[in-house]
């Protein structure tokens, strides 16, 4: 009894952990009671029992583990920190519990498991009941397949994840134990409730007689959709409150959630996919191409009976496709025919979206085939193509779909026809855009006039699907010259139709058929359920965001109408941009201490918590060390940030110790897979050091690296919460400065204004001046982003504290915000698929400010404030509008739907007395920002009329219309005042101010269009009216605005609208196009969302596009060369030439698509590329032949820096189109000189890459950019970085041994501008690795460029030293080609001609034979007069600097026809000949010395005679002028090594200028 007494003072968590099993059951039953009392679940005391519950639920005494099993069932329902456990928790109950005998701990260990889902840890528990079902203990199995069909049933299939279940499912119905197949029958059963005929395929092969009596179970059970019993706790308040809106409305919601719930799971995401290709017969590819049609048709029988899977694994099916194509298309046996189609159908259907790549291929040929009559083929092949469609989208295939539909034969284009419809059928208005409906309707338009019924029928019923699908406002401008019979033959199609979506975005399709709808091409794989819910849900999303510019209508339909649907569009969005979130479950310490121990050295684990400081600074030395080596997939973050946490933690008195710390934190979420599991570890530590004075700077980087890793938004409200739950003023105004800094960085996307508001009031209304300060400098950032309207949500402030804040304001007035330079890469995605007007950033940057609840206003707006509004004394008018005015003002926020009130506005813009016009004007400013961009419905009703007042006589009405049209159009958007005619019906009134004040508008605000409506065309007319109108003012506004209405409608359409003038007005209108031509400007760049400029800032003003203007421009400001000046004109020229024969080719469409600069600047892009590259993070730029994977990361660095439509264009995979990408290229290069130069990187390997195209016109294309882009290069006094030169001139040495002599000559062109942008010595090394390559051509071409290195720049060229060089080089002296042997040689002697005897010693031993070879050569070259050896400083050549004049050498060719190869070389390269630099009198007459025979006669030449008085001239010194270091000098050479090398080799430059320039710097 001693012992008991002992045992029973102790505490209860000790107790519960007592050897004793009567302590423990004591132990257990006291913590049942405590857990039952806890009223608070964040209670510290549940912390205290954390890491007991495992041993709760695995007590080796069954008594007592039956109480253990209670008292963990109530600590996990009731404990906030419980998910903790579920891991280890629910393992011991599959391990310790399963196995017992009493049913009571059976189903406790069950209840656990279910509880531990609703604490939202699903994942965790089915993880560990997955590995339960490998148990050997049969019981175990039953009990864990129990569990999951219980949570199943009562959880739903949201929540419990199918697919990992149903892919064990045949494996348990093969087990030897009954029971489990008797279990594995009862889930089997209770998955059909969910997922119904979707588990059929993968249960397919299971015994016969078990598959029967699960046909007799799914056959009993009730069709409805079953729906959860049980919910999360996140959405148990949810559940009550529908439950109490259900019980109020009927049954609304069950068909809703009946949506939601039936096309959840697609089959083919449950099955295995099965490996085809290996599969085939061997002489498969033999057998296809017998003569003898029964053994081609057993090949194929072999293939049908594979593709029959119903899903295929991926592979490169390329020949397998082009063989079933053959047949298709060229066997004569219309079986074969048939039986090839069907299994281009199985190939299809298994490979869903991964047959897409073939489908172009096989389209045409299958349409082709059409002309056969059998039956059962043209079913095959329907059935063909229409499989083949869903793999696809219309705009890949639609060129080959129109190239069909002229044929001949009747019933191919009625089977197209036929065709067409079914794929519309699949297709929506945001997949059918005009842009692809206009060409199909003009094809479908000729065959409802064809000769052939049925081709009629077929085309009216596809012209009737397409009306159906997109709305006859889409289809009618097609169908303007359609009489109405044909009309309304086309309406009766349409009506019949049934769209595979149904007009509400059809609920019960099939998965598959969703894919072309969402923006998204395929829905993500792993969470299949959950994307499909997705898309079925709020179809207005997706449907929006497509395509902004269809979106026409009000945008009410925009969101959704439900309560909740703003939220779930907003959830939809963040989820868009969170791709790459990580996440990972939450791991207790002792599974953090083992990881860590891993990967770190273990005296660093035990020094941790040591009480001396400077064990612990080691301990943390080494812990960074190891961090910094670490692999980033094999980095444990959450173990590591853990172990920086324990004690003492972020409580750590030693400041070092801190410092090192917080910077271990930054270094871990940099380089680590980083979640926000982890973030939440370190994050209140973190802002609880970010007010420390020593401190702080390391908590901030460490915050900003969290938020890089787990985005802004979230790590921003995770800080801000922190900050103000604490009363620590420096730390709040810390947080709210670093946050002020994070925005700048990351930019504004995605954050929740709304809870920030929240805080900074807080903080306004703090008594520490500093925080106050910070919340103000916040203010400062978030109004560069969000605009005036913030302020909005300040006005009740303190007016002093109000002054302060509309200071800050005023600070930031004009100023853009910057573009963002971190977690950009995450948002990039998210910016390309803005609307194609610019205005999807506008609305974007409006919605930050739509937090608040927008007021009702329609029931203010009573029949009486309209009437008055209307009344005929001026004084009861003026009464109503300031009823309006105060209305609008006490709203703020008010929601679109006003009443009548736009009626009745739109009666007083016309009043009689002008104080009420003004007045009006004014409300609608108001009612502008009220309303936000919803003020777009209005545009027609309200906004036309407000333009119509620009046409007041009085100046100050004018110029409040003016400001009020500028009000609304900054809320909507150009687009909707594009639309329509009515713009050019107001440009059609002869109303002078009208006139001058509309086209002024239209010239501001054009230029600042990404595109613009088609609609744009109608106003032309009128505007060439305005050009020849009476009053001078309204010609000088059109003549003004003519630039911008050509930038977006092109010089064709516009010239082709002056056919309607008369013929002298023609001419004169044709003169100012031409004139207006050569200053249209470029269009905009797409504008990040993020970055919305505002605060008056105005649209950066056009850069001219064509070179004469600009040369206008700049000659104002410095003198040009006129060399220079006539080759621009001359692209400028060429140019123009070109821009006339775009438009005639595009449609326009694409026009607008291609519209601002093709390079975009991003400033210190490239350098991150180098570190990029340096760093290992991207694949080193070097290859043999260039891999896929070389490409794709190409692809990838061009897309944030190269405009879209020309990287489609670079990366096509037809030769036709590189050669476009060129030539748009060349036209941009003079342009755009900053961002080539930005981008020079990527574009000189891309240009490598077209190096091994085998296509003659790309490369001539290539090297003729190349020569232009060097020259530009110079020009701009460019010094190639290593990089650069690293990865572009050893694929340029490659060309120069091409057969083609053209191609040589221009390569070594190139080679010879490239040492005017990079040092020849450093050239030296890649030449010489030339020469050692297999082609012997690339060998003899680079040693004589090595010859010319020398001859132009001396000695010292060669690298690294002129004795290893030479000795190269002599090498080739042997080689078994005469032309390698002959430039060896030639180059030997151009050192022996700068370098005298000294050669022989350089060259080292060479054998006899060779030896001779090269005295013979060294004999020869100097009985020569045009080679003899002269002193070195005259021998060599003044380089040009002038670049141009260089071009126009290389162009002519050779001065004289030379005699040696080295010659010719010399002189293409562009070296003037010694022999006409030395005069006659200097120079030795070598073959006379030759032929002088031992007799020495010395001649002395006849003396010239000077004049000698100009020597007593006074001289006159030059001033000294330094030459300006290069603009680019310092990226470039960062490092100063680099840079004392570079300008050595300079001043050891042959060319007397680059020496001196060399010098003075």
């Amino acid at each position: 009894m001693g012992d008991d007494s002992e045992w029973m003072k102790l505490p209860v968590d000790q107790k519960c952990e007592h050897k004793l099993w009567k302590a423990r059951l004591s132990g257990y039953e006291e913590a049942l009671k405590i857990f039952q009392k806890i009223k608070d679940e964040k209670s510290p005391e549940w912390s205290k029992y954390l890491g007991l519950i495992k041993k709760f639920v695995t007590d080796s005494n069954a008594v007592v583990q039956l109480k253990g099993l209670e008292a963990a069932l109530v600590y996990v329902e009731n404990a906030h920190v419980a998910g903790k456990t579920t891991g280890e928790v629910v393992s011991g109950v599959v391990s310790k519990v399963f196995n017992q005998p009493k049913a009571k701990a059976k189903e406790l260990g069950i209840e656990i498991c279910l509880m531990y889902i609703e604490i939202e840890k699903g994942e965790a528990v089915q993880e560990e009941l997955l590995k339960g079902l490998d148990n050997k203990n049969p019981k175990v199995i039953v009990a864990c397949i129990e569990t999951l069909r219980k949570a199943l049933s009562e959880f739903g299939s949201k929540i419990i994840l199918l697919k990992p279940i149903i892919k064990v499912l045949p494996k348990l119905f093969e087990s030897r134990e009954k029971a489990v197949r008797d279990e594995a029958k009862l889930i089997a059963v209770e998955i059909y409730r969910w997922i119904r005929d979707a588990l059929r395929p993968p249960l397919q092969n299971i015994n016969s007689v078990q598959l029967k009596e699960l046909e007799e179970e799914w056959v009993k059970l009730p069709t409805g959709a079953p729906k959860p019993t049980r919910y999360l706790r996140s959405q148990q308040e949810l559940e009550a409150k529908l439950e109490q809106q259900q019980s109020a409305g009927g049954d609304a919601e069950g068909g809703g959630d009946d949506g939601d719930e039936v096309p959840q799971i697609d089959a083919y995401e449950l099955l295995e996919a099965v490996e085809i290709l290996s599969k085939l017969p061997k002489d498969f590819y033999d057998k296809i191409e017998a003569k003898k049609w029964q053994e081609r048709k057993e090949a194929l029988e072999a293939v049908e009976v594979l593709v029959k899977n119903p899903k295929l694994e991926a592979g490169d099916y390329a020949d397998l496709v082009k063989a079933l194509k053959k047949v298709v298309g060229k066997d004569t046996n219309v079986m074969l025919v048939a039986l090839a189609a069907k299994c281009l159908t199985g190939l299809a259907v298994g490979l869903r979206k991964k047959f897409g790549q073939y489908a172009g291929h096989v389209v045409p040929t299958i349409l082709e085939k059409f002309k056969e009559k059998k039956p059962q083929v043209v079913q095959a092949l329907q059935e063909a193509i229409d499989a083949i469609f869903l793999t696809t989208t219309l705009q890949n295939i639609s060129e080959d779909v129109l190239a069909v539909m002229d044929n001949k034969n009747p019933t191919i284009k009625q089977q197209t026809s036929l065709f067409i419809a079914r794929s519309f059928r699949h297709c929506t208005a945001s997949t059918l855009p005009k842009s692809l409906l206009k060409p199909f309707c003009a094809a479908l338009l000729k065959h409802i006039n064809d000769s052939a019924l049925e081709v009629r029928d077929a085309a009216f019923e596809a012209l009737g699907t397409a009306l159906k699908v997109v709305g006859e406002k889409a289809v009618n401008p097609f169908l303007a010259d359609v009489d109405k019979l044909k009309l309304d033959k086309i309406k009766e199609c349409s009506e019949k139709v049934e769209l595979v979506h149904g007009k509400k975005a059809g609920l019960a399709a099939d998965k598959k058929e969703f894919k072309p709808v969402p923006g998204r091409t395929a829905a993500s794989g792993a969470a299949g359920d959950k994307d499909v819910k997705d898309i079925s849900a709020p179809k207005p999303g997706p449907l929006k965001k497509a395509p902004a510019a269809k979106a026409g209508g009000p945008p009410k339909k925009g969101k959704p109408a439900a309560p909740g649907g703003s939220g779930s569009t907003g959830t939809k969005n963040k989820k868009g941009l969170d791709t790459k979130e990580i996440v990972e479950p939450e791991l207790s310490i002792e599974l953090c201490e083992e990881k860590a121990s891993a990967v770190l050295p273990p005296t660093c684990i035990q020094l941790l918590d040591s009480s001396n400081w400077k064990e612990r600074l080691a301990c943390m030395e080494e812990f960074q060390k190891a961090v910094e080596i670490m692999d980033r997939t094999e980095m444990p973050c959450q173990a590591l940030v853990r172990m920086l946490a324990k004690k003492p933690g972020w409580k750590e008195t030693n400041f070092q110790v801190m410092q090192m710390k917080l910077h271990i934190v930054a270094l871990i979420a940099q380089k680590g897979n980083f979640s926000k599991t982890s973030a939440q570890v370190v994050l209140d530590g973190l802002v609880d050091k970010i007010g420390d004075v020593k401190c702080g700077n390391n908590a901030k980087e460490a915050m900003t690296a969290i938020a890089e890793a787990c985005m802004l938004p979230w790590t921003a409200e995770q800080v801000m919460s922190m900050a103000f739950s604490q009363k620590n003023p420096k730390n709040q105004s810390e947080t709210l400065n670093w946050l002020s800094n994070a925005i700048k960085e990351f930019g504004f996307s995605g954050l929740n204004v709304k809870a920030f508001i929240s805080n900074v009031k807080t903080a306004l209304a703090a008594t520490n001046p500093a925080v106050r300060t910070s919340a103000i400098t916040l203010l400062g950032v978030m109004y560069l982003y969000v605009g005036p309207s913030l302020r909005m949500f300040f006005e009740d402030e303190k007016p002093a504290l109000l002054s302060q804040i509309d200071a800050e304001f005023e600070k930031m007035q004009g100023q853009s915000p910057p573009a963002p330079t971190r977690g950009i890469s995450k948002h990039s995605a998210s910016a390309t698929d803005e609307g194609e007007d610019g205005e999807e950033p506008d609305e974007g940057s409006n919605d930050v400010i739509d937090f608040l609840p927008r007021a009702e206003i329609s029931d203010k707006i009573t029949s009486e404030l309209v009437s008055k509004i209307g009344d005929k004394n001026w004084k009861i008018r003026k009464e109503g509008l300031d009823e309006v005015a105060s209305i609008i003002n006490e709203a703020k926020f008010i929601q679109p739907n006003i009443g009548e009130l736009p009626t009745a506005l739109k009666g007083r813009l016309n009043d009689s007395n002008k104080i009420l016009v003004q007045q009006t004007l004014t409300i609608l400013q108001q009612l502008a920002v009220a309303m936000g961009p919803n003020i777009k419905q209005h545009v027609k009703s309200l906004g036309i009329p407000i333009i119509t007042v620009l046409g007041d006589s009085k100046n100050n009405v004018r110029a409040a219309a003016l400001v009020t049209v500028n009000t609304w159009a900054e809320q909507t958007g150009m687009k909707e005042w594009l639309e329509g005619e009515d713009l050019s019906e107001e440009l059609k009134k002869e109303n002078p101010f009208l006139r001058q004040e509309l086209l002024g508008w239209l010239a501001e605000k054009l230029p600042t269009l990404r595109s613009t409506p088609t609609d744009l065309i109608l106003c032309v007319p009128h505007l060439y009216s305005c050009l020849e109108d009476r009053n001078g003012d309204v010609r000088k506004k059109a003549q003004d605005a003519l630039p911008f209405f050509m930038m977006h409608l092109g010089y064709e359409k516009m010239a082709k609208a002056t056919g309607k003038l008369k013929p002298t007005s023609k001419d004169q209108v044709l003169a100012m196009l031409e004139k207006a031509k050569a200053n249209m400007p470029a269009k905009p760049a797409p504008v990040k969302a993020t970055s919305k400029p505002v605060g008056g800032s105005a649209p950066a003003k056009f850069q001219p596009a064509s070179a004469p203007v600009e040369d206008s421009v700049s000659s104002s400001v410095e003198p040009k060369d006129p060399k220079k000046a006539k080759t621009l004109g001359v692209s400028s020229k060429a140019k123009n030439a070109q821009g006339k024969k775009v438009p005639s080719k595009t449609s326009l469409k694409e026009d607008d698509d291609k519209s601002g600069p093709v390079f975009i600047v991003i400033p210190n892009g490239k350098e991150q590329r180098m570190k990029d590259e340096k760093g290992l993070k991207v694949l080193k730029w070097n290859f043999t032949t260039p891999r896929d994977e070389y490409i794709e990361q190409l692809k990838i660095q061009m897309s944030s820096c190269v405009a879209k439509w020309l990287q489609d264009e670079m990366f096509h995979s037809d030769f036709q189109h590189h050669n476009k990408a060129l030539a748009i290229m060349v036209d941009h290069l003079e342009s755009e000189k900053e961002g080539v130069i930005g981008c020079l990187d990527l574009i000189l390997k891309w240009l490598t890459l077209r190096f091994f195209d085998t296509n003659t016109s790309v490369l001539m294309k290539t090297l003729e950019y190349l020569k232009l882009l060097f020259t530009l290069l110079s020009e701009e006094e460019y010094h190639l970085t290593e990089n650069e030169a690293s990865s572009f001139i050893p694929y340029l040495i490659l060309k120069v041994g091409e057969p083609k002599d053209v191609i040589r000559k221009d390569v070594r062109a190139i080679l010879n501008r490239m040492c005017l942008v990079y040092p020849a010595s450093k050239m030296f090394p890649f030449i010489m690795e030339g020469t050692k390559s297999k082609n012997s051509k690339q060998r003899a071409e680079c040693l004589e460029e090595l010859g010319c290195l020398v001859e132009s720049y001396g000695m010292n060229v060669c690298q690294p030293t002129p004795g290893k060089a030479l000795k190269e080089i002599a090498i080739h002296i042997g080689d078994r080609d005469n032309a390698v042997r002959n430039a060896a040689l030639n180059t030997i002697v151009t050192v022996y001609n700068v370098h005298g005897d000294q050669v022989f010693k350089l060259i080292g031993n060479l054998s006899e034979k060779d030896m001779s070879m090269l005295e013979e050569r060294i004999k020869r070259s100097a009985k020569r007069p045009s080679a003899a050896p002269i002193k070195q400083m005259e021998e060599k050549p003044q380089r040009t600097q002038n670049i141009s004049s260089n071009a126009n050498m290389l162009r002519k060719g050779p001065v004289e026809d030379m005699s040696s190869k080295l010659n010719q070389a010399r002189s293409m390269s562009g070296h003037p000949e010694a022999a006409q630099t030395v005069r006659r009198e200097f120079q030795l007459d070598l073959d006379e010395i030759e032929n002088d025979n031992g007799t020495v006669r010395c001649e002395m030449p006849e003396l010239v005679q000077h004049k000698l008085d100009d020597i007593f001239e006074p001289v006159l010194i030059p001033e000294p002028k330094i030459r300006a270091v290069s603009p680019h000098f310092d990226d470039m050479h960062s490092n100063t090594a680099s840079t004392i090398n570079f300008i050595i080799s300079q001043v050891a430059s042959g060319d007397i200028n680059t020496s001196i320039q060399a010098l003075t710097q």
